[in-house]
């Protein structure tokens, strides 16, 4: 990843901003930066033409994601299967790419799954996930062959019941509930999950146990391999039962990094609530914006990771014991393949600093909505008549970002961003890799005002090329 902008110290200080200011520069991949950099009378025209905030998405590169975590797969001798979390981001082209690609889909919705299907995928390459799974999804999972990973005993009896009555075998995981997430609504405890292995194993003609699944929260590597070899052995004593289970599926999160280390650390030591909108606190805390391990290497930490009472690495103990591996990467697939484009409404001053309004709402900047901030730095792409040198625009500004909406939390960014210069009318503002559950995760026509389309951008000798990534009909995207 590169940093094209010659100004990327994180803290900023100047005779008119006083205290230093914390930043935060993201870190970008060259694709981005050079459409960022080369083609900012188009991003302007675009966004002019339509009138609405944008989401510029890179399916390349989401395929060069997809292939880093293969070569890993690949070096570790893992047999192994990436199934692309499309809750993630709702745009199409990353949908189609993971047909192109040869991996499959985490779906958890019939239009998730139809999705899928309308992409090219085939039904066995798709994975069903989620809660309490309608009727609708488990038949659509059953029609396809899909895998099914089953979240409570209940579900696991209504799953059977359709199946035996559509004379048609399901392809289960069942989802384990980890010892340090006791408190979580998903996943089977230790006694429910007995009772469901022994389901499978009196109806094994409607029901087909393929192996365990788990999710974790935070982005330990040692502690998803702790929990993958207690999947696997779950396998093995599952055997021992006459059933015949050979994969674990380890679940998503799979860290990104969005900043560097010393900006990170800086930033988290220099960043106060005075430095924010209202001396803005956040209880939902923030990500880890820098991440030592992220993405495919997560997953080669993960792969080498020796389990707690074993003496071989993940990866040797799969291979010896004949069990594939499952994993549903989101964030981490789509990191840098995206980010947002925002026009400046107005600025007004306020309290020694401005306010910047947005032609857009905090829903399609979804981190505000779970009591925490995104901070990658927003940059400013001033329109031609506010970069006159010498001009008062020009001079060093600090100023939040809030949404076009009534309400007072509707804000982008809380945080008193230092730009270069007073932002004006016209102006756009882009907020960098939010193709990851940024984009679109909480989007709403709130207002009535139309949801910010997806442009998806190739680039090739020939320059740039877009078109507008449409949702199908049906699929409530």
């Amino acid at each position: 990843m590169v940093n094209a902008l010659a100004d990327t110290s994180s803290v900023i200080a100047s005779d008119r901003l006083s205290p230093p200011i914390p930043r935060l520069p993201a870190r970008w991949h060259p694709l981005p930066r050079g459409f960022a950099d080369d083609h900012r009378r188009l991003i302007h025209e675009l966004s002019d033409g339509f009138d609405a905030p944008l989401h510029f998405v890179f399916p390349q590169i989401f395929a060069d994601n997809v292939r880093a975590f293969q070569r890993v797969l690949d070096a570790q001798r893992v047999d192994g299967r990436i199934l692309y979390a499309k809750k993630a981001n709702k745009a199409r082209c990353f949908t189609r790419a993971t047909a192109e690609l040869g991996i499959g889909l985490d779906a958890a919705s019939p239009g998730e799954f139809v999705d899928g299907l309308a992409a090219g995928l085939r039904g066995d390459a798709i994975g069903v996930s989620g809660p309490a799974k309608s009727n609708e999804l488990l038949q659509l999972a059953l029609a396809h062959r899909a895998l099914i990973a089953i979240d409570a005993p209940d579900e696991l009896v209504r799953l059977g019941a359709l199946a035996g009555a559509q004379r048609q075998t399901a392809r289960v995981l069942l989802r384990m509930r980890p010892s340090p997430q006791s408190g979580s609504r998903f996943g089977l405890d230790e006694s429910a999950l007995d009772a469901a292995v022994s389901l499978c194993i009196r109806d094994a003609g409607d029901l087909k146990l393929e192996g365990f699944s788990f999710h974790l929260s935070g982005y330990c590597a040692a502690d998803r391999g702790n929990q993958a070899a207690v999947a696997l052995r779950a396998c093995l004593a599952a055997r021992a039962r006459g059933l015949s289970p050979r994969t674990i599926d380890i679940g998503g999160g799979f860290a990104v990094s969005y900043a560097d280390e010393d900006d990170w650390r800086t930033f988290l030591a220099t960043q106060t609530p005075a430095d924010y909108h209202a001396n803005k606190q956040f209880g939902g805390g923030f990500y880890p914006y820098h991440q030592p391990r992220s993405g495919a290497a997560m997953l080669d930490a993960i792969l080498q990771h020796v389990p707690d009472g074993e003496t071989q690495s993940l990866s040797r103990l799969l291979e010896r014991h004949d069990i594939s591996l499952v994993l549903e990467p989101g964030r981490a697939l789509l990191d840098q393949a995206g980010f947002t484009v925002f026009g400046v409404q107005g600025v007004k001053d306020q309290d020694g600093y401005g306010i910047v309004t947005a032609s857009g709402m905090s829903f399609s900047l979804s981190e505000q909505w779970f009591d925490s901030e995104y901070l990658p730095d927003p940059e400013l792409l001033p329109t031609a008549r506010g970069t006159q040198t010498g001009s008062a625009a020009s001079q060093p500004y600090r100023a939040c970002v809030g949404g076009v909406s009534c309400l007072d939390s509707d804000m982008l960014t809380w945080r008193k961003v230092a730009f270069a210069q007073r932002p004006q009318p016209g102006d756009l503002l882009l907020y960098p890799n939010t193709a990851g559950y940024q984009m679109d995760s909480n989007e709403s026509p709130f207002h009535a005002l139309p949801l910010p389309p997806k442009l998806a951008v190739t680039c090739d000798a020939a320059g740039p090329h877009w078109r507008v990534d449409r949702p199908l009909p049906f699929s409530g995207a």
